[in-house]
């Protein structure tokens, strides 16, 4: 919000506020006295002065009469030109006075009022010539309490919750280890010093990129939402701080801006908000991945103590190596037991075959034709090997040979008779 415009000291022949009713008319108008024949003074119907020259010699009388001052009412009619004025009245229970603020402004108010609300205007009072109506020109505007900072950040809440950029699913986790770091901040604030000293302190091997940037007044916003889209496009640091020191409602409000916000939204490098003090809480805490009450707290949520990981990681180390040492025991002891089972399967399955094998070795020799030599009978076949198995098979005269179990015996048929009994059995397929 802009700053009270300093008193603007009256010229030497400016009215007395409290002059008598009329005087400052007539002071004027002997001052016209001075000016060519032609221009009149009012005095008689001869000497009538135009109604612009009325208008603007009210207004140099109201406006130097008047200088710029605080006034107190309730806000009435507001409306919002396209070119970016205001215009509106302040009224209390037995007057009104027309209100405009210019667009330079009123950028510089928070929100617009509302109708019905109670403000304080800093302004000058004044008479535009064309239509000879006094206004005030509004240059500071200020709500009773929190009133239209509060508005401001309500609707903008509002939006960015509508939008998703305030949903806790959407935030990411910091980066545990980072090899660097950047600081959007100013780099003459005691924020980036604090920053610095923590981070040295805690892990002086982590690299600390500045990416200078006004935090407050006009053209802060601007620069912030730069510094924190170049950063994002280099994708070569693990986190981003963006913040700085404490300071009045006015200071910190461009981290309240929508701009500043919507950068921090949507940069592809994890954030940490770190805004004024622990009891300040702005736009950029709400949708940074990370709300630090502090650029300290956050230059410690950023690394870690360099000491404590060494210190983990020689524990973990140890844990590795005796984690290590039992799993290769049990896999010892695993692989020598699947050894053993594995005997004993095979000897069990050698064991069953070996018995299928004799059990199938009796069959063939029960089945075998040496096994019936064996037992005292005899194979007759010819010469060529062919078994001779009916008495019609031998002619007398015919030789043949006799298969025994310790060999052969050469024999010649003497005579042969067939069994009557087999000739009336019925012939076998």
């Amino acid at each position: 919000m802009t700053k009270p415009s300093p008193r603007r000291a009256a010229p030497p022949d400016a009215p007395d506020l409290f002059d008598a009713p009329g005087a400052p008319l007539r002071r004027h108008a002997a001052r016209t006295r001075e000016d060519p024949p032609n221009v009149g003074d009012g005095g008689s119907p001869e000497r009538a002065i135009s109604v612009s020259t009325l208008t603007r010699t009210a207004k140099d009388i109201v406006e130097g009469a008047f200088p710029p001052l605080w006034v107190r009412g309730e806000v009435a009619n507001f409306s919002k030109h396209r070119n970016g004025h205001w215009y509106f009245s302040l009224r209390d229970a037995s007057a009104r006075v027309r209100c405009v603020m210019w667009a330079d402004d009123a950028r510089r108010v928070p929100a617009p009022p509302d109708d019905g609300m109670q403000v304080s205007a800093l302004g000058r009072m004044s008479v535009y010539p064309a239509h000879g109506e006094m206004h005030l020109i509004v240059m500071a505007l200020e709500a009773s309490g929190d009133g239209l900072w509060r508005k401001a950040l309500d609707q903008s809440i509002k939006r960015l919750t509508a939008e998703g950029l305030l949903d806790p699913k959407r935030k990411r986790r910091v980066c545990a280890h980072p090899r660097r770091i950047a600081v959007v901040t100013s780099p003459d604030g005691a924020a980036l010093r604090d920053i610095i000293a923590v981070v040295k302190r805690r892990c002086p091997i982590v690299e600390i990129i500045v990416v200078p940037a006004r935090v407050q007044g006009d053209g802060a916003a601007r620069e912030l939402v730069s510094a924190i889209r170049r950063v994002s496009r280099w994708r070569d640091v693990d986190t981003v701080i963006v913040g700085r020191g404490g300071g009045s409602r006015e200071d910190l409000w461009v981290f309240n801006d929508e701009r500043v916000a919507r950068a921090l939204a949507a940069c592809a490098i994890p954030t940490i908000s770190a805004v004024g003090h622990e009891v300040d809480v702005s736009l950029c805490d709400l949708v940074a991945d990370l709300r630090a009450a502090t650029p300290s707290a956050a230059a410690e949520a950023a690394v870690p103590v360099l000491a404590e990981v060494r210190a983990r990681l020689a524990t973990r180390a140890v844990d590795l190596r005796v984690t290590l040492e039992r799993r290769a025991l049990r896999a010892r002891r695993q692989f020598e037991e699947t050894a053993h089972d594995m005997r004993d399967a095979l000897e069990r399955l050698t064991a069953r075959r070996r018995a299928r094998l004799d059990i199938a070795a009796g069959r063939l020799d029960a089945l075998s034709p040496l096994a019936t030599l064996g037992r005292g009978y005899a194979l007759a076949t010819d010469d060529n090997g062919h078994a001779l198995t009916n008495a019609a098979q031998f002619v007398p005269g015919h030789a043949f040979r006799l298969r025994l179990r310790d060999g052969s015996v050469r024999a010649r048929t003497e005579s042969a008779a067939v069994d009557p009994a087999s000739e009336r059995r019925p012939t076998e397929r």
